[in-house]
Formats: structure tokens, sequence, C-alpha cells
């Protein structure tokens, strides 16, 4: 049985494909169209060459999907059936000329007042209209999504489920226990729909002061994080304030709406240094967070967690959780709204398996390279470039060569692979290199136009871990995939000053012995080399573009002097 994901928000757009329980793969629309965090629209209001992208992946094609898995966001409002006064109010928009040609399904099923979705949606005609012959639709639930997605795939098998974000269905937090026997709802299901509008997101609240301090909401809140280290949090209690922690962990606010969030987050900031505020903001979300996360631990007891949504990107609030509140802390590495149609196909699956069936499938994740793997030839690559140089090393010689050049001060990118889904690059669309000086965290940044603030993260050889890092064994899941923080050993910080960020802390991903790709082998190298196990791994893309997708676009960042040497399928490329 083929299983298609899909999202169509209006931002962070992707698909997955399932064959059964094994996924096969995922893309992020933004890696296809070269679009920052893309998503639907009016002139194209599906995701469509994430479906193409997939499918291809999997040699399957529209036509042979049993079911699509959906998000409830934006479809045109063609496909709607609603009827009564919301139909009425939609019908006379568009004859004043105010009719939104998208429309969203949780907000057309809340007018509706049913839990429904096939009560206001016409399934048969969107999967028609869009080449599904013999597929089932099958719409999930936002943070049910979330939530399926990291217990899927979390090491533990009795979990606590957290899910936060700015929203989605009607709700900005969910919580749920995962064991053998079931899952429990505890809160942040599909009452959502159908309850008050609740404006309590903190997640909108760092997002409101990502946009007061000049940069993007849904894009930048990383940069306030990094930012946060350089300032105080002199304005932490009035933000906190503004929310409360509920016994049972939930966390609600006295907003009179998302928009109200937005202003009061651009009041607080108003005379404070973005330092500051970056600091206020960050103390204030670890805080609430924490607090509603201790709260449902001594409540329920489980101390084994199994998060995601996007306020689950702040790798350093995952570290306060995990310190003051957890034993094991996994994170689904798609945290963001992306990852949602994996844990929608999984949602399809527990309801047509079974639960038993379900649980028994699940795996510690040990990989997120889900995209396309282009197998480029690279000598056809560089026939025809005056702007590059294919050189002659290959296998042990070419890994020397990296390893010479990473001595040498110079950036090395891989181009090795399939894709790394969500968004950090993993090895296979990295940028390499010495750890040993800062400054080339200028010299990097200023080549790929980044934040100066931004700190670089380390990749280390899985065994030497415990050596170089303040490294917990609850952290190590989070840890592979780059989604928590930790201190940086004393003894290290100025062997390797490159990867420590001014607090001390670190971003590590940690590769196992196993397998032991072109990465590993370079890491190994460069430790028999320095004696040092890490690198600086930082993404292969220019600021405020997606991560580089193929070799074409990676030769091209190589010619414009953006990495001094660039590995493609195993060869080794460098500039004219």
């Amino acid at each position: 049985m083929y299983i298609l994901g899909i999202h169509t928000g209006s931002h962070d757009a992707s698909a997955c494909l399932f064959r059964d329980f094994e996924l096969i793969a995922a893309v992020s629309l933004e890696r296809l169209t070269r679009r920052k965090n893309d998503g639907v629209h009016a002139g194209r209001p599906m995701p469509d060459a994430a479906i193409d992208e997939v499918l291809a992946v999997g040699g399957v094609t529209r036509a042979e999907v049993d079911v699509v898995a959906a998000s409830r966001a934006l479809f045109p409002a063609s496909l709607y059936t609603i009827t009564g006064l919301p139909a009425l109010a939609l019908a006379l928009d568009r004859l004043r000329g105010k009719g939104k040609p998208l429309l969203l399904v949780d907000r057309m099923m809340r007018k509706q007042r049913t839990l429904d979705a096939g009560l206001v949606f016409d399934g048969a005609r969107f999967l028609a209209e869009n080449g599904f012959s013999r597929a089932r639709l099958h719409f999930y639930n936002h943070h049910l999504a979330h939530a399926l997605a990291a217990y899927f795939h979390a090491p533990a098998e009795f979990a606590l489920l957290h899910t936060a974000d700015g929203g989605g269905d009607g709700v900005a937090y969910s919580a749920r226990l995962g064991s053998p026997s079931g899952l429990q709802d505890l809160f942040g299901g599909d009452e959502g729909l159908l309850g008050p509008k609740r404006a309590d997101s903190v997640g909108l609240m760092f997002a409101g002061f990502t946009q007061a301090l000049g940069f993007i909401a849904n894009r930048h809140e990383g940069k306030l994080v990094g930012l946060a280290g350089h300032g105080a949090p002199v304005a932490a209690d009035r933000i906190e304030s503004h929310f409360r922690v509920e016994p049972d962990g939930q966390i609600r606010a006295g907003f009179r709406s998302n928009r109200a969030i937005a202003e009061t987050a651009a009041a607080i900031c108003a005379g404070l240094s973005r330092e500051d505020a970056a600091a206020s903001v960050q103390e204030a979300t670890e805080r609430l967070m924490s607090a509603s996360l201790r709260r449902l631990v001594e409540r329920h007891g489980a101390r084994r967690l199994a998060v995601a949504g996007g306020v689950y990107a702040n790798v350093k609030m995952n570290r306060r959780i995990f310190e003051e509140v957890a034993e094991e802390l996994f994170v689904f590495p798609a945290m963001g709204d992306d990852g949602l149609p994996v844990g929608g196909a999984l949602d399809f699956l527990m309801q047509e398996r079974g639960y038993p069936e379900w649980f028994a499938a699940r795996h510690p994740l040990r990989h997120v390279f889900w995209g396309r793997d282009h197998h480029a030839d690279p000598e056809a690559l560089a026939r025809g470039r005056a702007d590059v140089t294919l050189r002659p090393e290959e296998d042990e010689a070419l890994v020397a060569a990296v390893v010479e050049a990473l001595g040498q001060g110079k950036a090395v990118a891989l181009h090795e692979g399939r894709m790394e889904f969500g968004p950090r690059a993993l090895g296979a669309r990295s940028i390499l290199a010495s750890p040993v000086r800062r400054d080339i965290n200028d010299s990097l940044n200023a080549r790929l136009s980044r934040s100066e603030f931004m700190p670089f993260a380390p990749v280390a050889l899985a065994e030497a871990a415990d050596e170089v890092f303040d490294l917990a064994p609850g952290m190590r899941a989070a840890a592979r995939f780059m989604t928590i923080t930790c201190n940086v050993k004393q003894a290290w910080r100025e062997r390797i000053p490159a990867v420590v960020h001014v607090d001390g802390s670190a971003r590590p991903q940690l590769i196992e012995r196993e397998p032991r790709t072109l990465y590993r082998r370079i890491l190994e190298r460069w430790r028999e080399a320095t004696g040092l196990p890490v690198l600086v791994n930082t993404s292969f893309n220019v600021h405020e573009e997606p991560i580089i997708d193929t070799p074409e676009q990676a030769l091209a960042a190589l010619a414009q002097n953006r990495v001094d040497l660039l590995v493609v399928a195993g060869r080794l490329f460098a500039r004219g």
C-alpha cells in the first residue's frame, strides 16, 4: 500500500511517500522551487513539485497511490461543500471581489461545527482533479501528526508526547501518553476545532519578537536563539506575565487574538536592544515550556519525551527542558510543519492497521536521508564547464585531499547521496571546515552572506562525544540530528573555538561508526591528522536560500566562491 502524505500550508509545504510502514521519500517544497519556506498560494494551490518528487523517488505514479493523507490546510475554494451562513458569506465576498481562492479546511470545519472534513470538502473531486484515480483521502489532525512522527521514531516505548507551535487545528499545544497498550490523549485533540478560539501560543510570541526585531517570522526565529547569548533577559518577567501554566500543564494566556500577541511583542521590544529582546523572549519561552512539561511529568510520571512542532526547533530551550524535566528527549528532526505529512501518513496507518501493528512497526530513527539521490556523473558534470575542474583524487586519496584542505583553512562542501529532510544539513548537503580558528566564522559567514552572530555547529565522532561535550545519555538521540545544545567541556573550548558559542555551548551532530560513510571517513582521517574528533558542519546554502538540492546547484556555488572545494558523488571539484 502506498500512502502519500501532503501538507498544503502557506509556508513549509511538503510531501512524503510510505510503502506500508516504510518511509521511502520525503521532501520540502522549498528545496525544489528554491524559495525559502515555500508554500501553496493562489497561483499554485498544490505542492505538485514535492508530490511528483517523492513519487519519482519511489517509482510510483499518482494513479498507483492508495491513500492521500492531507493536512486540514489550504485548498481551492471550489472544492468546498459548505452550506448555510458560511456559504452565504463566502458567496457575498466573491460578489464583492473579496473571495480568497484558497481556504483552510479546519476553518471551514469550525464554521460548520463539524469534526467530519467530508461534510465541508469534496474529496472525490479533489482526488480526480489531481490524478489520484484509485486513492482514498484521509485528513489528519495537525498536532497529532506532529506527535506521531516523533513517537514512531523515538527510542522510548513509554513516552510523553508533546507538541508546540504557532497553531494548527485550533490549538497551539498537545499532550499525549504513548505506551505499548495505546495512546492516551491529555489535551490538544480535535476538541480545539469546536472549542473557543484561543490566543496562547508561545511560538507566536517568539515569532512576534522575530518580526519586531526586523527579521522574518516563521523563518528567522533561530537567529534570536543565537542572538540571545549576547544579551540579558531584562524583560523575561514581563513576557511571562502574559501567560500562565495550568495544573494540567496547559499554557494559557489572556490575549484577545493572535494579532494582540504580535502587538504585545512589538511593544515590549520598543526600547530594548535587539540582544536583550532576544534574550528576554528566549528566557520566557524556556521558563514557560519547562514549567508546562514539568507539571505533565509530575502528574503522569513519564520522563521520556518525544516532541515536535516549530517551537521545538529551539535547541537551547530543548536543552533546558531536558536538564530540568526529562530523562530522555527525542525531537523529530523535521519538527516544523514540513514534517507533518510523515505523521499524517502514520495516523492513517494507525487507524487502518490498528494500534498493535502500528506500535510493532515503531523504530528508533537512524537517518533522514529521504530526498533524491541524483546519481551524478562527475565527468559529465565537468564537461563543458570552464569555471570548475574535476580533480583526479578518488576514494582514500579524496579523503586525504579533503583533510589536507581543511587543515589549510579551506571550506569543503559535500553533495553525497540522498538529500536530508528537515532544516538541518547532516552530511549529505553540508559544508565542512576546521574548528581551530574562530575567524573561520567571519570568513565563511561573509562568503555565505550570513549573520555574523550565528554560531557554527560541530560534527563529531560519536565515540569521542563524551570527551568533548557535556552530553547526558538521554540527549544523544537528539544530538544525532542537531536538535539540542550542550556545554563544551572547558578543556576543549580553546581547541575548537569555531564551534563554541559565546555561552560555552554547542549544537553537536554525532556520527556513529556505522554506516561508515564518506562523512564519517573524513572525520576519522581528520582526527588521525589533528587529534581533533570535531569539524565545523554548516548547511550548504547561501543566506535566504534553501539548502542545495542538485549537483548543478552545488557546482554553481563552488564557481561563485562560496566554498573552496566540492565533493560530488565521490569525486573532488575545484574552481577554474
